[in-house]
């Protein structure tokens, strides 16, 4: 029979589950991270803060290196960027998969191999192609029927391009409708059911500038089984297998993008990465071979799964209020530095911290500072005892936190600290009101 010790040690372990794997507890209530006391950051630093853990990452990129050792892994870089982390991917030997000439010009200036990236886009914009061709940029992904002819004119008569184009499967797969791109009715890529991907492909051979070197598809986000990326490989090949019958086209390369699920609370599913790449490579080998075609280089995308986890969000509570049978929790933040609950229904797992409270827990909705009613983080528990200045930590905050902050209510965007080691150091400092008030240049 277990002890109350060894229960409570069971259920901090549970609590801490999608947690970074560096995360200790040394005292109830003051967790540390990559060796660093959150709260300890949070005084140093301010809050609202991101913290990253620098080893977590660069383990995540480790562990899909080691899952796909023959294929091109590329860091989707929409999910966070700076360039520390343009640094890491470069370490660990991961490409880059951008999706503007922001993301684009931030890694080649910061140094990474501009033939390692591959530039995505529904809607690329003159600045995009030009940037992408300036620096030499190693595939870019055809979206739609009109960047052909823009494309190569752009290359030019005597230049060259590597491309791949985006092919819409017609899978539907990903944790909402907001983020599955793998169907017919949304913006992005060319159909197979309706042959706008097979004539876009026709005239991309036409054009002897361009040099198409695969197909692309992605079929949402947060996927957390292996069955649609299956099915994606199996649509994919037929596909092959039809240019190859129609154009004598044997294309080297497959990118079946990215959108690997993880646990944002104790408890959710998650991808199993090595299922993943086990089956799909079994999938592929077997569909090529059933096609009579050589099998292609496979490349993923992953984005969240290498840097989501590694990522906890710091702030301070402002105000608890009871209103009728709920309690709202309001903190220093938001849907300004995390649109996500608001965007598609997200929901965290907040956690006190700073002290220790042997208070039982209660339903909470934790809430953020905007002049808007769907400002929520999450539906949660605290403890009942939660105050103005206790210290909440939200962890899995790594992914499409700082990437989609804006500066709603002119709050400024927070600051990014890495740690490392039992170090601490600043990646990307707070947005001021000096910042803000510099871009408002007229009267």
């Amino acid at each position: 029979m277990t002890t109350v010790h060894e229960r409570a040690v069971t259920a901090v372990a549970d609590e801490l589950s999608v947690w970074p794997a560096s995360t200790t507890e040394p005292r109830a209530g003051h967790p540390a991270v990559g060796g660093v006391p959150l709260a300890e950051i949070a005084d140093r630093f301010g809050t609202p803060v991101y913290v990253l853990d620098e080893g977590e990452v660069r383990e995540r990129c480790r562990t899909y290196r080691h899952a796909f050792p023959d294929a091109e892994v590329l860091y989707a870089a929409k999910a966070f960027l700076c360039r520390a982390m343009v640094h890491w991917m470069e370490e660990e030997g991961l490409g880059l998969d951008v999706c503007s000439a922001g993301e684009l010009e931030l890694a080649v200036t910061t140094g990474f191999p501009p033939e390692r990236i591959v530039l995505h886009g529904n809607a690329k914009s003159p600045r995009d192609l030009e940037s992408a061709l300036r620096l030499g940029v190693g595939r870019i992904v055809i979206d739609s029927p009109s960047e052909i002819a823009r494309l190569a004119a752009a290359v030019g008569p005597g230049g060259h391009q590597r491309v791949m184009v985006r092919v819409v499967p017609g899978i539907s797969a990903g944790g909402h409708a907001k983020i599955r791109t793998g169907t017919d009715d949304q913006k992005f890529g060319l159909s197979i059911s309706d042959g706008y991907a097979q004539h876009a492909i026709a005239r991309i051979l036409d054009q002897p500038q361009l040099e198409l070197t695969g197909l692309h598809c992605h079929l949402g986000s947060q996927i957390t089984t292996v069955k649609p990326y299956l099915a994606a490989v199996r649509r994919m090949v037929g596909l092959m297998a039809r240019l190859h019958e129609q154009h004598g086209l044997l294309l080297p390369e497959l990118d079946l993008g990215g959108g690997h699920g993880i646990a944002y609370r104790p408890g959710d599913e998650a991808l199993d990465l090595t299922t993943l790449s086990r089956k799909v490579r079994t999938e592929l080998a077997e569909a090529c071979a059933s096609a009579g075609l050589p099998v292609p280089r496979l490349i993923i995308e992953p984005g969240r799964a290498v840097v989501g986890p590694a990522g906890v969000a710091l702030y301070h509570v402002l105000a608890v209020k009871r209103s009728g049978d709920r309690t709202f929790v309001a903190v220093d933040g938001g849907m300004s530095d995390n649109p996500r609950p608001a965007l598609y229904g997200v929901r965290y797992a907040p956690r006190l911290i700073g002290r220790h409270s042997a208070e039982p827990l209660a339903p909470v909705t934790v809430v953020g500072r905007h002049c808007e009613a769907g400002d929520v983080l999450a539906e949660s528990e605290l403890p009942a005892d939660v105050r103005p200045g206790d210290l909440l930590a939200i962890p899995v905050a790594g992914a499409y936190h700082l990437s989609m902050a804006s500066t709603y209510n002119l709050v400024g965007r927070p600051p990014v600290a890495a740690v490392h080691e039992g170090r601490a150091r600043l990646l990307v400092r707070r947005e001021s009101l000096d910042d803000i008030r510099s871009r408002d240049v007229g009267l």
